[in-house]
């Protein structure tokens, strides 16, 4: 199966929740839609399974124009955010029922729901009610039963955002595991780049109803093609600094020289905004090379290993991502560190034309 969206947008009174969006999404893979609260995710997912029509623009399944079919007639399976499961029903009959509902014979039934209570591992579960299962274990069983249907097209819509942190972690460790032994198109929503990084697949990054980009996931995190994609795919956003190169000086607002090293001499004299992930502005000299710049303390967010140092610089609001306890005061003033190799560069038009020397996270 191939799924297709030709140029959709949806407007709603005056604004539009959908602009202009093309995607093509294929047989067996899992397709990430990355984005903040509000950026057009569940509207876009709704477009797919048909349960909402584009204002303009077209959906096509395997070249098919399907923009007018009921989700009735879809092969297609949603997964929300909530536990959504048949309270008076067994999980046996929960995953059972869209077979019952395709009068399905009974014998595949049966087999249907022991092969996908095994792959999910529900199989000793099955007698039970939903209320007696835990709350990954009840978001299995609406999984499994999405994947019972035999959907060609699996929407999942944050489906593990209302668990706890330790069955998160379970969910996202097995996901990829369970996408990979089926040959729907998997389309999963989540708010949080460190999920897209862990389920892998493609990701197409939103921000205000539009794609910013589409790809391999990691390819899309390594090289966001604009500012909106590399602050959409970085949590916190990263931290972004306008500077003028003229000649051989690279010059910050707050006047402070940037050393024109690495690839930053090719560049010609202009504008540019530099773009710099939060565990790459130090407390600490990283190189020889660093960049010494005084800031000071907004917050510190102590996490337990790691704690999060916002700090102002000449009015630019920065976070440092720190491993260990660091206890700072507010308002105190800190030397912060800048490491070159680590330089996004964007132009005047917020397009990438630098990427860092080195992918790595230290």
């Amino acid at each position: 199966m191939q799924l297709e969206l030709q140029n959709v947008s949806k407007k709603v009174g005056n604004s539009f929740h959908i602009s202009d969006v093309s995607l093509t999404f294929t047989a067996g893979t899992l397709n990430i839609l990355l984005g903040p609260t509000l950026s057009g995710k569940t509207s876009l997912m709704r477009l797919m399974a048909g349960l909402d029509q584009p204002t303009t623009g077209s959906v096509l399944v395997d070249g098919r124009d399907v923009t007018g079919m009921a989700v009735q007639k879809r092969k297609v399976a949603m997964v929300y955010q909530q536990f959504i499961n048949y309270p008076n029903l067994s999980v046996y009959e929960n995953i059972a029922s869209p077979l019952h509902i395709a009068k399905a014979p009974k014998a595949e039934i049966e087999k249907t729901v022991q092969e996908i209570a095994k792959l999910l591992k529900l199989t000793d579960m099955l007698g039970r009610s939903p209320q007696e299962l835990s709350g990954g274990q009840q978001q299995r069983t609406a999984l499994a039963r999405a994947l019972a249907k035999g959907a060609d097209l699996v929407l999942l819509d944050e489906p593990l955002a209302n668990l706890d942190y330790k069955l998160r972690e379970e969910l996202r460790e097995e996901l990829p595991r369970i996408f990979s032994a089926t040959g729907a198109i998997f389309v999963y929503a989540t708010t949080e780049p460190s999920e897209a990084l862990l389920l892998g697949g493609h990701t197409a990054t939103l921000h205000q109803g539009r794609v910013s980009q589409f790809g391999p996931t990691i390819e899309v995190f390594r090289r966001p093609a604009d500012i909106i994609t590399a602050q959409t795919f970085s949590d916190p956003p990263m931290n972004i600094l306008p500077v003028t190169k003229l000649n051989n000086t690279i010059l910050f607002k707050s006047h402070v020289d940037i050393p024109v090293i690495g690839q930053l001499p090719n560049l010609p004299d202009a504008d540019y905004t530099i773009g710099f992930r939060p565990n790459h502005l130090y407390l600490s000299r990283p190189s020889a090379d660093a960049i010494e710049v005084k800031a000071r303390v907004v917050v510190t967010e102590i996490t337990g290993s790691e704690s999060y140092v916002h700090v102002d610089v000449a009015g630019l609001r920065w976070v440092a991502l720190a491993h260990g306890i660091h206890t700072l005061d507010i308002d105190e003033t800190i030397e912060i560190f800048l490491d070159p190799a680590k330089f996004y560069v964007f132009d005047d038009r917020d397009q990438l034309v630098v990427t860092p020397d080195s992918y790595s996270d230290r």
